[in-house]
């Protein structure tokens, strides 16, 4: 009795040792369990569950993560009105054609807690009901807070609570070259993100917008991403991605977004004023050419050309005439209309500033005392080149 009481003790020691041996070598050994597949009923071995780790080198992990939260998708709809005749052999053939309800697609991001989202304006424009959807899969009924078709940028409000809000970054600091993300529902196939570089800066007389400083991006945009996100690698708003350009529809690698510090003053004026205030002059701009640089006589290199004044405008009380070539307004240089427009723009009503000219061989320096821009003429919409990926 004795004998095999030894041995079993012998036994068990082995196998303790050999536990340990595995345990410390060849832990996950121990974590694979067989699985019996249902189809075939052969047992297969499944790989172990790795616990949480960090992210690998080159991860976007988290600012993906951190990013998507704040991101929504958004559904309209708009009663449309289909065409129909008096005409007894048409109402014969076609029936009675009365309203028919229209749908769109696109995405919005969270700005604050309190349940404000940015998005574009042709997301939302026309629609009679908007639902928002979360990444936590909530919906709700949204409301227009304000519009500002001038930079195609709409704000919403969603009554929630325990939103996720994105931080809002410094686009002003991006550089040509950096990596971002482009978040949004592409194609409503659900919560997307796509990488890519900033491909260039300031991009402008695209004929999209009237206020155009777009940051343009190879990170893959689709219809239906209209008014997502584009953060940098922190996972903080870079931009508000609205257009791209395609011949297909889809994706080509060129993509365009309204910067964070244009959203950030549409946003402050809607939500203060109920309204975007911008400056005016009451000038008719144009880009340098050489017909119209023959026609005024003009002899400067750069700047913007003044054909016109509005007569009695702030432009006209200050001196400037037609003819004259902006170069500066308040210190900073205007090499085109589209910076001009901007330039201008952001000065504030009632505030006088320096205006830097070139006239004919001289250079004048005038004040000008900007006023209220007046609001935009309802115009058909174009067809442009980018496609508005709703």
């Amino acid at each position: 009795m004795r004998r095999y009481w030894l041995v079993f003790s012998q036994a068990v020691t082995i196998l303790l040792a050999a536990y340990f041996v595995v345990v410390t070598m060849k832990p996950e050994w121990l974590n694979r369990r067989p699985v019996m597949s249902a189809s075939t009923g052969i047992a297969l071995q499944e790989a172990p569950t790795p616990p949480s780790a960090p992210a690998p080198p080159g991860s976007f992990r988290s600012a993906a993560q951190k990013a998507s939260q704040a991101v929504v998708s958004i559904n309209t709809s708009k009663a449309a009105d289909r065409p129909s005749s008096s005409d007894p052999w048409f109402r014969f053939f076609f029936g009675d054609q009365g309203a028919v309800p229209q749908s769109g697609l696109g995405s919005g991001v969270i700005i604050s807690t309190d349940g404000f989202i940015l998005t574009n304006n042709h997301v939302v424009e026309g629609a009679t009901e908007i639902e928002v959807a979360l990444n936590d899969s909530r919906k709700t009924r949204a409301k227009i807070i304000g519009t500002d078709p001038e930079t195609d940028l709409a704000i919403l409000k969603v009554n929630l609570d325990r939103l996720p809000a994105m931080t809002l970054g410094n686009s002003d600091a991006l550089q040509v070259g950096d990596q971002v993300l482009a978040i949004g529902n592409p194609f409503g196939v659900g919560l997307t993100v796509t990488s890519g570089i900033v491909s260039a800066l300031g991009r402008n007389q695209l004929g999209i917008n009237t206020f155009e400083n777009f940051i343009q991006t190879d990170a893959a945009i689709n219809p239906g991403n209209s008014g997502g996100a584009l953060v940098d690698v922190n996972g903080n708003l870079m931009g508000i991605n609205t257009a791209i350009y395609s011949r297909s529809g889809g994706s080509m690698g060129i993509g365009f977004a309204i910067p964070v510090s244009t959203a950030k003053l549409v946003l402050e004026g809607i939500v203060k004023d109920g309204v975007v205030t911008r400056g005016w002059i009451g000038v008719e701009p144009a880009d340098l050419s050489v017909e119209l640089m023959e026609t005024f006589g003009v002899k400067a290199k750069k700047g913007v050309l003044i054909t016109g004044v509005l007569q009695n405008g702030p432009a006209a009380l200050a001196g400037v005439k037609p003819g004259d070539v902006v170069v500066q307004v308040g210190g900073k240089d205007v090499a085109n209309v589209s910076e001009l427009l901007s330039t201008v723009a952001a000065l504030k009503p009632g505030t006088a500033t320096q205006f830097k000219l070139q006239r004919r061989d001289d250079g004048v320096e005038v004040t000008v005392t900007p006023g209220k821009r007046p609001k935009p003429k309802q115009q058909a919409p174009q067809v442009v080149p980018g496609l508005p990926g709703r």
